[in-house]
Formats: C-alpha cells, sequence, structure tokens
C-alpha cells in the first residue's frame, strides 16, 4: 500500500471474536449459558506505519460435561448425558419423581428433557399439562413440545388419550427407538428417561441401543417395593449402566391439621437399600397431597410451589444426581473452540 493511500485509510479498526465452551461437572446454578459477553479489551497493533485499535471478546459458553455410557454406544450428538429413572415395580411414584428431578435440575441452570418409555401408560405429558401432537417438518422426524423450560417427548403426544397400545414388545421398543432418534431434541445437558416398571424389553432395547450415562433407582420404604427395585438396580449393573443412586419416594407423611409426622410405608427402606449396594441415597421425598394434585394438574410441585418442603427435597436430590453423575469418567468428546 503506497504512503497516500495509508493516509486516507487512516486509522483502522478491528474485532474479534473468540468462543469458548467451558464443561462444567456440576450444572451453573441461578446462571444463565452464557458468559463474558462483554468486550474483554483492546487490541494495538500497526499496519505498515499506521496505528490500528481493536477490540476483543470473549464469549464463553457453560455446558455440562458429557459422561461415558455403556459398551461401545457413543453419546447422542445433542445430548450430553442419558439418565434412565427406573423401578422394580409400579405405584412408586417413578414418573411424578421423573418429572419433577427434570424440572429441578431445569431450576439449576441444566438444559432438560423427558422421554416417556412407558409406551403402554404413558403419564409424562398429563403430569406437564401437554396436548396436541408435535410437529414434524420433514415427517420423518418430530419436534418436542416444551413445557416449564423443558422438552418433552411421549407416545402418549401421538395417540389419542384413550387409545390402548396393543402391541407385543418388538413394537413397543421399535417405537422406544424412534422416539430417542427421531425427535430433534435441542441441545440438552440431560434427558431423563422414565422407564415403565419391571425388567423387561424396554429395559434391555435402552441397554443395548441407548447411550445411558446413569441410572436412578425409585422405590418406597416398604419391603414389598425394595424387593423389586433390588432387581431393576441389579439389572443395570449387569448391562453395565452406573446406578447413580436410589430415590425414596413417599418416604413420610406429615399431617396436614396437627404436624404429625408418620411413616406410612415403613421407614428406612431406601436407606438400608443403598447402604447393602454401595449406591448414594440422593433423597427422601415425602408422602404430600400437593404432590399428587400438582401432578395431576398439569403443573408439578417444583414450578407450582418451587420454596415448598416438597419442593426442595427434589432440587436436593437433583443436585446429589447431578453430583453423582460428575464422578463418573467423561465422554471422549473435545471441548469445542472456535473462531467466530
Amino acid at each position: 500500500m503506497s504512503a497516500d493511500a495509508r493516509g486516507r485509510v487512516g486509522t483502522l479498526t478491528t474485532s474479534l471474536a473468540l468462543r469458548l465452551v467451558m464443561q462444567l461437572s456440576l450444572p451453573p446454578q441461578h446462571t444463565t449459558n452464557q458468559a463474558g459477553n462483554d468486550d474483554d479489551g483492546e487490541m494495538r497493533f500497526k499496519y505498515g506505519d499506521r496505528p490500528c485499535t481493536g477490540r476483543n471478546r470473549m464469549i464463553g459458553e457453560r455446558r455440562i460435561a458429557a459422561h461415558a455410557v455403556q459398551g461401545a454406544l457413543a453419546p447422542h450428538p445433542r445430548i450430553r448425558n442419558v439418565i434412565a429413572v427406573g423401578s422394580g415395580k409400579g405405584g412408586v411414584g417413578k414418573s411424578t419423581t421423573a418429572v419433577n428431578l427434570a424440572l429441578a435440575l431445569r431450576q439449576r441452570g441444566a438444559r432438560v428433557g423427558v422421554l416417556d418409555a412407558d409406551i403402554y401408560g404413558p403419564s409424562v405429558p398429563a403430569m406437564l399439562g401437554l396436548s396436541g401432537r408435535p410437529d414434524s417438518p420433514d415427517n420423518k422426524s418430530i419436534e418436542p413440545l416444551r413445557a416449564f423450560g423443558i422438552e418433552a417427548m411421549s407416545i402418549g403426544l401421538l395417540v389419542d388419550q384413550d387409545t390402548p397400545m396393543i402391541w407385543r414388545g418388538p413394537m413397543a421398543t421399535s417405537a422406544l427407538t424412534q422416539l430417542f432418534n427421531d425427535t430433534l431434541w435441542g441441545d440438552l445437558d440431560y434427558l431423563l428417561i422414565d422407564l415403565p416398571p419391571g425388567t423387561g424389553d424396554i429395559q434391555l432395547t435402552l441397554s443395548q441401543k441407548i447411550p445411558v450415562a446413569g441410572a436412578v433407582i425409585v422405590t418406597t420404604p416398604q419391603d414389598i417395593a425394595t424387593l423389586d427395585a433390588r432387581k431393576a438396580l441389579k439389572m443395570f449393573e449387569k448391562v453395565e449402566v452406573p446406578v447413580l443412586g436410589i430415590v425414596e419416594n413417599m418416604a413420610v407423611h406429615t399431617c396436614s391439621n396437627c404436624g404429625h409426622r408418620e411413616h406410612l410405608f415403613g421407614e428406612g427402606g431406601g436407606e438400608r437399600m443403598a447402604a447393602q449396594y454401595g449406591v448414594p441415597l440422593l433423597g427422601s421425598l415425602p408422602l404430600e397431597m400437593a404432590i399428587r394434585e400438582q401432578g395431576d394438574a398439569g403443573h408439578p410441585i417444583v414450578v407450582a410451589a418451587p420454596e415448598s418442603a416438597a419442593a426442595q427435597a427434589y432440587l436436593v436430590a437433583a443436585a446429589r444426581l447431578s453430583e453423582e453423575l460428575s464422578k463418573r469418567p467423561r465422554a471422549s468428546i473435545p471441548i469445542s473452540a472456535s473462531l467466530l
């Protein structure tokens, strides 16, 4: 460039933005997902003999780390951690627990989804107040529905509410894999999968075809429930899915009139089971009418009454869940950094 041209250009300015993705072990509670969006400083350099100034800007994105999954499977490209929520038997409040744990993780700053894997008895849509059919932009994939800041998908969103799923096992397992693979999930930190009771076809398909970072076992304190919950725990161990912990549901009831606390289903069953198998007790949840009422109304307790003792119990369990997962080996996914 000639001296005359440089004189006409004058002082040059430029800007540089660097995007860094910070992998966190735990959800960034009470923070946004973007950090450091302000100008970070001034650069000075020369173009020929002309002084130039510029601004450099660092854009930080907080993300939960992806953790290792079972066997030779690889993590889903848009889901960093799949968490299976199971139980050995029905009626222990597994779906209620899965939905409220998902919402509690969302309150802690994570990006969360819920997949209803109970093909024969889906309940997640009702608990989240969801209705209507998901969109399909290309007639192949489906968009998840959203409620209270989380994504959700269920077979219950694809059929009429009163339509029974009279399917043999292979059809049900095929439906599960399609719901997982064909849903256009957002960029999620956690996807909680609400499993049906037992240790059957759905659970086996999950362990063989869906990359799971960990499992949570839900039980009530009574012996008959923990007996079946032990079977679920042993199943996950056999298929090499780490059990992150046990959630004891309906642990204690507090009378709304006098405040008397009573263990209607026995006491300490979840704690004893956790000690026997060397896994953490993530939390003991109360037997409370408001949990049932808010779930039936499609407005779960964690969002309906976030300051209540019941909601706080879910928040504690969610915090312990994410803490236990953070202790697991991370997946072999490099931290991404790119120039914008």
